[in-house]
């Protein structure tokens, strides 16, 4: 395979690029001598995921560079531009939560997750690869120092002000924070005894007012906050902030562990299993390189597996880099291979068992239907909100798994209700889209019903001149996914309950319905009155402006029955705005 092609590559050092049938990037690589890496996929002998993504391979190309350190850094920007699923199995898709104190007059103190490490504005403490620790010692800091705590700069003094938790900066200009700054930036460098001294002192105080109630909180606070730091003790001298990377290596699959230790202690664990593609030492540099490309912030060390390319590390993340044999770093660095090897024992049976569920069923629903490959799914669902509204939306499944980041919504306006109609325009809307801006074409198209719903995708397809698969789902009186109705022959093809394809229909079914009736209740949930009246056709804004006026709430405008109503608007509106303001009390 690829026997001629294979005898003109370079032996020099690159990157390469693997194609499908369609044209599309599925895998980016990087290579020391490429010669030699392409050869190994093609005639060296290769297993799992691997084996999986050479079975795709249609053609590839390749791109010679000077160094490997360029031939890696190219890499990144590939995989970035591309986006292949093969490479998207191997990155952490997490975005940890940093600690931010502003650098503003008056500063805040909040949770962030989107940080630009070379724009910072402000002191960034973190990762907390706990969302929850993040939130609860911010919250805490809040209650115990007045900071500011509005975004902007409001003209009166809030509720805040009058608890004791903010000093009215918008009313008394010129206070000095400084003193309150540097103790908040103490805590958040790891003063534990500061902060609990700050709650011994609030403790008293309330107890003293016979606050019980404010003291059994911060009671609550302080006994979480001691098992915290105990927690996050570590035996190391220096209060250098580090990183620790090792892994654990077995079947196929690595278990890669990074420690954050800040200030001398550690914030947290993060554990990732992903399959190895072309070797343990390239997937753990991709792995790392990816880590600090996801906004996480490099710290003054980073502790790596001597497997890794120290040299190349230091000049992509411009920090130290070491390998560590002896001491209390060596202790550590054991601790987060032993961390890797218990994950990997408690998850590897669980991922095959979701790689059945999945990539097994995804094949078992190609070779019902017939198809010659199934890669990406897009499924519809609608709810209608009322009478003349309704609201759709899509979801892609691809190789049998969510990707959100694909996921659209719709919002949609008929006379009446019409499923067929709403199947229409959802489609031309969605495909006409993908036509024009030249998107990746799904394989299967799975709509909810029979005839009628797959006729009206068809129809759209068709005039499009788009010939992608569809098919229907019917149900059961429990909304459980029965048979498939092939869009080609309109042949009913039952369904085993016990199977892969069952739990993969089911899980795309819940998928759809959670994700349109989220949007559904998003939009009910607006609370404005403009945006309740955005959701009636037959309101422009003229009507909008003379109800407004006239009810000035959704409580009163709710309250006015449609004769009410008509006479400021037509009647058929009005039963409409009545109708919907009445469905607002219902859930789904």
């Amino acid at each position: 395979m690829f026997k001629k092609e294979l005898q003109e590559v370079p032996r020099k050092p690159g990157c390469y690029q693997m194609y499908n049938s369609d044209g599309i990037v599925i895998y980016v690589g990087k290579a020391k001598i490429l010669q030699n890496r392409l050869r190994s996929y093609f005639t060296g002998r290769v297993t799992g995921k691997t084996k999986k993504m050479v079975s795709e391979v249609d053609h590839f190309e390749y791109i010679v560079t000077d160094t490997e350190t360029e031939a890696f850094v190219l890499e990144l920007n590939l995989i970035k531009k591309y986006d292949p699923k093969y490479n998207i199995l191997l990155r952490d898709d997490k975005s940890y939560p940093y600690i931010e104190l502003t650098r503003e007059k008056y500063p805040r103190l909040i949770v962030k997750r989107e940080i630009n490490a070379n724009k910072r504005k402000s002191y960034l403490f973190g990762p907390y690869p706990n969302q929850y620790a993040a939130r609860r010692l911010v919250n805490l800091i809040n209650r115990l120092y007045p900071l500011k705590k509005c975004d902007t700069m409001p003209k009166k003094v809030c509720l805040y002000y009058h608890i004791g938790e903010c000093l009215g900066y918008c009313e008394y200009p010129n206070i000095d924070t400084t003193s309150m700054k540097a103790e908040i930036l103490s805590i958040l460098s790891g003063n534990d005894k500061l902060l609990i001294d700050r709650i011994n002192e609030k403790i008293k105080i309330n107890s003293e007012n016979l606050n019980f109630e404010v003291c059994k909180g911060l009671v609550e606070d302080l006994n979480y906050i001691k098992l915290l730091f105990n927690n996050q003790h570590v035996e190391i001298s220096d209060m250098k902030d580090r990183d620790i990377f090792n892994y654990y290596f077995e079947n196929s699959y690595v278990s890669i562990v990074c420690m954050f230790i800040r200030g001398g202690k550690l914030l947290g664990i993060n554990t990732k299993i992903i399959p190895v593609m072309t070797e343990v030492k390239d997937t753990i540099e991709y792995y790392i390189a990816s880590f600090y490309r996801k906004h996480n912030i490099v710290p003054k060390e980073v502790i790596v597996p001597e497997i890794v390319d120290i040299s190349l590390f230091k000049e992509v993340l411009d920090t130290n880099v070491i390998t560590v044999k002896r001491g209390d770093k060596k202790k550590l660095f054991d601790m987060a291979y032993n961390n890797a090897k218990t994950q990997y024992e408690k998850e590897i049976k669980l991922i095959y068992n979701n790689e059945e569920l999945t990539t097994n069923a995804n094949e078992e629903l190609r070779t019902i239907l017939d198809l010659p490959k199934l890669h990406i799914i897009e499924a519809f669902d609608n709810s209608n909100l009322f009478g003349t509204f309704s609201v759709s939306a899509m979801v892609s499944f691809i190789d049998g798994l969510p990707s959100k980041k694909n996921y659209r919504k719709f919002k949609l306006s008929f006379e009446k209700n019409d499923d067929v109609a709403s199947m229409k325009e959802v489609i031309y809307r969605r495909y006409f889209r993908v036509l024009k801006d030249d998107l990746v074409r799904p394989d299967l198209i799975i709509v909810d019903g029979a005839n009628n719903q797959i006729n009206a995708c068809k129809s759209v397809l068709e005039s499009l001149n788009m010939p992608i698969k569809v098919i229907g789902v019917k149900k059961d009186n429990h909304h459980s996914p029965t048979a498939i109705v092939d869009g080609d022959s309109y042949k009913i093809i039952n369904i085993d309950k016990k199977s892969n394809v069952f739990r993969l229909l089911s899980r795309i079914d819940e998928e759809s319905h959670r994700f349109v009736i989220s949007y559904h209740r998003e939009i009910r949930s607006k609370g404005s009155i403009s945006s309740v009246l955005d959701n009636i056709n037959g309101l422009g804004e003229k009507r909008k402006k003379t109800l407004i006026k006239k009810y000035g709430s959704v409580t009163r405008m709710k309250a006015a029955n449609v004769n009410e109503l008509s006479k400021y608007i037509p009647l058929k509106v009005a039963e409409d705005l009545h109708e919907y303001l009445n469905s607002m009390d219902n859930e789904d």
